[in-house]
């Protein structure tokens, strides 16, 4: 008889670590979410009453996925009663299950790798591909992953019902691209990762600058994804979240007040996260073909470096944003690249660059155009036009940390001679 308590805390422990990974290999097995997510809590119920009894078995990840998998037929041999049609598929897994499983380490991670690209296929919405990624891959609560992206429960229930429904109707495979179509369909997984990254690490709205949780989900995945498939863009994905993640701590004062990059305590960024990043980059460029993700990581690694803003390599940033221009060209991507020729350069070469972009409309909805216009219209003395440009920022500002930091920057102007 094994103590109660000491069991109930490895089972929590291998819940936490290994329930994804069952999960994922759950699906393969059984062929279907819903099935394995029943397995798997059937697996896990199974083990709180056995376990305190029998011990904690020498491999419970192969222990739980046997339970479930054998749950999971249970369950179907009884609706067989009373649907014919899953008589057969009943009998199928009843005889698959015959056969002893594999589960070497290439095998689960295979499986992990699946449930991902899945997860991200291309005939789901990119709205479906986050909330399915965060529910299945990452385990998070559909209240958690509600309130991340400030909708409702059930909006984001929905999605991934519909998400399933899809996999399910249209036959979407549960399986890793092969070579020819890889490169596509990994583009798909490195964007919902990125976006929920960038929901974390500077969220769109409400009344905290960072999602700490969110942001942390994306580094794990893309961790887990890295480690699966190294590829060039996973490693510089992951090294451009760590740079950003770096910084985290000296971005807001205690009262949540956004500091400016300028303004940084850059000893409280995270030199460990700095370092980890700045070799992942080195890695990446190693390796050839250099994507969009590798690119904005190098930019991320030369502000992490600098001692200081003064100290920045500025004409290396916009050699950069170059070649981001040339590999993946935005709106955007122009106006980082004015913010950093007007460090190189000076404010009055910036300001162009800037002008030109706002001018064809590409960004008069985005404040941080309107915000980066204001800030160097105040360096060149041109008081009306910064003000009037902080206005139009904090107009678009949704949210609270941002829109406090433009009404102090408002009241900071010089109002000139009266």
């Amino acid at each position: 008889m094994s103590d109660d308590t000491s069991v109930a805390g490895s089972l929590e422990a291998i819940y936490r670590q290994d329930s994804r990974k069952v999960l994922a290999t759950l699906i393969r097995l059984l062929g279907d979410f819903e099935r394995a997510e029943e397995g798997l809590a059937d697996a896990f119920a199974v083990a709180a009453t056995q376990w305190p009894r029998d011990g904690v078995p020498a491999n419970p990840f192969a222990w739980l996925v046997s339970a479930g998998r054998f749950r999971a037929i249970d369950r179907l041999r009884r609706q067989a009663r009373h649907d014919a049609s899953l008589k057969d598929l009943a009998m199928q897994f009843e005889d698959e299950a015959a056969e002893p499983e594999t589960l070497s380490d290439e095998t689960i991670a295979d499986d992990q790798l699946r449930l991902i690209f899945t997860c991200c296929h291309p005939a789901l919405t990119p709205d479906a591909q986050i909330a399915l990624t965060l529910r299945e891959v990452c385990g998070l609560r559909t209240e958690d992953i509600a309130a991340a992206f400030l909708t409702s429960a059930p909006t984001i229930a929905q999605r991934i019902v519909r998400a399933k429904a899809k996999i399910r109707d249209e036959c979407i495979p549960y399986e890793t691209p092969d070579k020819n179509e890889l490169p596509k369909r990994l583009e798909y997984v490195l964007r919902a990762i990125y976006l929920v990254f960038n929901e974390g690490y500077s969220a769109s709205s409400g009344a905290s600058v960072t999602r700490p949780d969110l942001s942390g989900e994306a580094i794990r995945l893309a961790r887990l994804l890295s480690a699966l498939l190294p590829d060039p863009e996973a490693l510089g994905l992951l090294a451009l979240m760590l740079l950003h993640e770096a910084r985290r701590a000296a971005r807001a004062t205690a009262t949540g007040e956004v500091i400016l990059l300028e303004d940084q305590d850059r000893s409280q960024w995270d030199g460990r996260l700095i370092g980890e990043g700045d070799a992942l980059v080195k890695r990446a460029f190693a390796m050839r073909e250099v994507g969009s993700y590798t690119i904005q990581a190098a930019i991320a690694a030369e502000h992490a470096c600098a001692a200081s803003m003064a100290a920045t390599n500025w004409a290396k940033i916009v050699n950069l944003y170059d070649l981001l221009m040339h590999a993946d060209p935005s709106p955007v991507a122009e106006l980082n690249r004015a913010a950093a020729v007007a460090e190189r350069d000076g404010p009055e070469a910036g300001l162009l660059l800037i002008d030109a972009v706002l001018a064809r409309g590409d960004l008069a909805d985005y404040y941080p155009a309107h915000a980066a216009r204001a800030e160097l219209c105040r360096r060149l003395g041109r008081v009306e036009e910064a003000r009037n440009a902080y206005g139009r920022a904090l107009a678009l500002a949704r949210q609270k940390p941002v829109g406090d930091l433009l009404k102090r920057q408002i009241a900071e102007l010089d109002p000139g001679p009266t």
